[in-house]
């Protein structure tokens, strides 16, 4: 084969997944349609969760200074996110040409083979390989791999080549997006609800303005269709009444309020990510960060795959997992259009949401789901609270007397077993999968003043993907555990050879 995974799609999942990919060992090819760059600032941040993902893999310090919130909304309602303890609304006015440039240097670093001006055309599969054909600079070629993912967005060739179902509901109206200069708008960074339609404007630079134009009775139009400055200052000027139209644009996108998730996130030897696989409405700036997130939880599973250690059944528990938190994306961005957009008929909901939101159960229900910081899976037998959670950010003292954090452990994309009462059994019984799985001896640093995650747990299992596999406080012996999730142990993996 000429690759393990060839990849469809250089935005942020794909170029994520190239990177996991590579941590796990498997060769990769990233064919991405342009040639280059669009340099759109496009999604301008990325949630709390994402923040994490990108911690664990050591990237934070390459995006520079970070600026994130305390302060959120949904549909358009302010609150506060620290209700929860760790959480906030993640980080802001990082734009998404920023996050994919720190991404491919990234993932070039790793080995990574990323090719651009590659546009997919056909794909087979052969149910032993996939075969790719793409229209590349040079001429045609073919492409043989074990695997093969789609991450090329919304409008996906992978998906339809490959015959994903897509249900969903049709999109009933069209807004635009625009990065505008010298037009001089005030704020309105949580949206402004007029007779004909809703605008939000947040500066982005020295005389340079994000604005969101959401105009009522504007029919669905196909997102292929190029968009123009003028349409956007028109719209701009039903609404609010102000002339744009001296100003220029850096660049201009229409969306809809489309709504559709496949129904399965592998068929075969294909597989999709991010909005490849769920498109909605970007409420909250979630769909970026759930793509990097589907890849974080693909990526060491499909390495593992193609590296030959996986257990039957793991590449599975992408769609098991995955599939789910992409359905309740849908939903809650569903609800924040329907509050955000809606006219004169959702001004009950938007007053019940406001009188809800004084409550703090419902502030922890909220933040949580847009924040993505209460994703739990269902990882085996247990009830500890952190079984299927990821990690929580912690800072740690190793038994050799050195200070690091739970997101320094899982750098290298490796299974941690994270020993916090110097067992020596427990690190007898994890070393036939030392290969697979480091094990780290660590209590919490005396200077951590938050409250303990681990209590009643005196050692825990993570995946690669920072999520809690397994805890001593459930009585399993960890030996099962790493079957379930890393496979036999070495000793017993040469026997069966």
């Amino acid at each position: 084969m000429d690759t393990d995974v060839i990849i469809v799609g250089a935005g942020p999942t794909g170029l994520m997944l190239a990177g996991e990919l590579r941590l796990g060992g498997a060769r990769v090819v990233v064919a991405e349609r342009l040639e280059r760059p669009t340099g759109q600032s496009r999604g301008l941040g990325f949630t709390a969760r994402a923040m994490e993902s990108f911690d664990q893999r050591g990237l934070l310090p390459r995006f520079g200074d970070l600026e994130s919130s305390p302060l959120g909304h949904f549909g358009g309602v302010q609150f506060d996110y620290t209700v929860l303890e760790d959480a906030h609304f993640g980080a802001r006015g990082i734009p998404q040409s920023q996050t994919e440039a720190v991404l491919e240097q990234w993932a070039t670093e790793l080995g990574a083979d990323i090719r651009r001006g590659w546009d997919m055309r056909a794909v087979t599969d052969h149910g032993d390989r996939v075969e790719v054909t793409v229209a590349t600079p040079q001429g045609e070629r073919r492409l043989t791999a074990a695997y093969l993912v789609g991450c090329d967005g919304g409008h996906s060739t992978v998906r339809k080549a490959a015959g994903f179902d897509f249900p969903g509901t049709p999109a009933t109206r069209t807004m635009y997006l625009a990065d505008v200069r010298g037009c001089g708008l005030k704020p309105r960074f949580l949206g402004e609800k007029l007779p004909n339609g809703m605008v939000m404007a947040a500066p982005l630079a020295e005389g340079v303005d994000r604005i969101i134009v959401c105009p009522h009775g504007t029919p669905a139009r196909d997102r292929d269709e190029t968009v123009t400055f003028e349409e956007v200052a028109a719209a701009w000027q039903r609404i609010t009444g102000e002339d744009i139209s001296h100003g220029s644009a850096e660049w201009v996108s229409s969306f809809t309020d489309a709504t559709r998730q496949v129904t399965e996130y592998r068929r075969g030897r294909v597989l999709l990510a991010g909005d490849a696989a769920h498109i909605h409405l970007p409420a909250g700036g979630q769909g970026l960060s759930t793509g990097v997130q589907d890849a974080v939880n693909l990526g060491w599973k499909l390495a593992a795959e193609v590296t030959g250690w996986a257990p039957k059944g793991l590449l599975d528990t992408y769609h098991a997992e995955r599939h789910p938190v992409g359905e309740r994306l849908l939903n809650n961005t569903r609800a924040q259009g329907m509050i955000f957009l809606g006219g004169e008929e959702a001004d009950p909901l938007r007053a019940l949401l406001t009188e809800l939101i004084a409550y703090d159960d419902v502030k922890r229900h909220l933040a949580g789901s847009v924040s993505h910081l209460d994703i739990r899976y269902d990882l085996g037998p247990g009830t500890h609270p952190l079984l299927g959670r990821r990690l929580p950010p912690r800072m740690l003292r190793t038994a050799a007397g050195a200070a690091t954090t739970t997101a320094g452990l899982l750098h290298q994309a490796q299974g941690v077993l994270l020993d916090l009462a110097d067992d020596t059994e427990l690190r007898r019984d994890a070393e036939g999968w030392k290969d697979r799985v480091v094990t780290v001896t660590a209590s919490l640093d005396e200077t951590e003043t938050r409250t303990d995650p681990f209590a009643g747990a005196a050692a825990v299992l993570v995946r690669p993907d920072g999520y809690v596999a397994w805890t001593s406080a459930d009585g399993e012996r960890v030996t099962a555990a790493l079957e379930r999730w890393f496979g036999p142990a070495a000793q017993q993996a040469t026997a069966t050879r």
